[in-house]
């Protein structure tokens, strides 16, 4: 990767984290929302991703000083949302079989936020039977195990069994390459991630996976490009900077640099892009959430952890 391409990469990340930055309030829960959650995937599970990708631009500390700000900013208002951890914790006690409070949890504990309450009520709930016997797709049971890791309730990777998650997955069986579809290629990036804690441990991808991704990663991100699902894109992106040896070419990110708007916005495709503010933000948050996770990791990755020369 090219010192132009880092730059980039630097430019894109901070921008989109600007955006997200600007608009937090839109993804503000609604004031009458209690841990019951009608309807998590609204409001609740976006705000647990701008936490991720605020927490990783914390942890890798290679953005500047204006944007470390925004990121804690917005881990701490996502962690006042959340009631400071007393949501998170009244819906596990409600329905202690859900994985989103401990899934919701990760990137905050990553940083600091503790709930000791929750801490204690996690270990006893991720321990049970009925609880690791919950059916959900392979690549979940990864997401479930690396929050669990991340919060401290696997520190020595004994409490799962990685090798078993990891080949139950649609990546873990090397599929054919040319059969990914929209849904398989979310499935495969996240399966990178959660076994690589976004980027940090790349060991963790096993080798046979780490050759094959490799091999593919290239011509998956030139599909979907052309299909201008920028959303997947980013993502794919992302799953480079996971690699043992970081896959990020300049042209990828010039490319996903031309599309980004000029006040920051991501957009997730290639279909018009509402001018209604609110809408902008609920469309178009995750792939900014994208575009800062990886532009992080892309800087992180390829200088070592030294902060860009690039303004702030």
């Amino acid at each position: 990767m090219t010192a132009t391409a880092t730059r980039t990469a630097h430019h894109v990340s901070t921008r989109a984290l600007a955006w997200l930055h600007e608009h937090h309030e839109i993804g503000a829960l609604p004031p009458d929302t209690t841990a019951d959650l009608g309807d998590p995937d609204s409001v609740y599970k976006p705000l647990g991703e701008t936490a991720l990708a605020a927490s990783l631009v914390l942890r890798e500390a290679v953005a500047g000083s204006a944007q470390l700000r925004m990121a804690r900013a917005l881990l701490d208002f996502g962690w006042r949302q959340l009631g400071t951890g007393d949501m998170l914790y009244e819906r596990l006690l409600r329905y202690s079989m859900m994985t989103d409070p401990l899934e919701a949890y990760a990137p905050f504990a990553r940083s600091g936020l503790r709930h000791e309450p929750l801490n204690r009520l996690l270990a006893h709930t991720t321990a049970l039977r009925s609880v690791r016997g919950a059916e959900m797709m392979p690549n979940r049971r990864l997401a479930v195990a690396n929050a669990a890791r991340v919060i401290g309730l696997d520190e020595d990777d004994r409490s799962y069994d990685w090798p078993a998650l990891t080949r139950a997955t649609w990546l873990g069986a090397l599929p054919e390459p040319w059969l990914v579809d929209w849904m398989t290629g979310y499935s495969a990036t996240h399966t990178v991630f959660h076994l690589t804690d976004w980027g940090a441990r790349p060991e963790g991808l096993p080798a046979d996976l780490t050759a094959y991704v490799t091999t593919w990663l290239p011509v998956w991100i030139d599909i979907w490009a052309e299909a201008e699902q920028w959303d997947l894109v980013g993502e794919l992106m992302l799953v480079g900077c996971c690699l043992d040896e970081p896959y990020c070419e300049p042209a990828d990110w010039e490319r996903l640099a031309a599309v980004q708007h000029e006040d920051g916005l991501v957009p997730r495709d290639g279909d018009p892009v509402s001018e209604d503010r609110t809408r902008r933000f609920t469309d178009h948050q995750h792939t900014a959430v994208v575009a800062a996770i990886a532009g992080t990791l892309a800087v992180s990755r390829t200088l070592g952890g030294e902060a860009p020369t690039a303004a702030a």
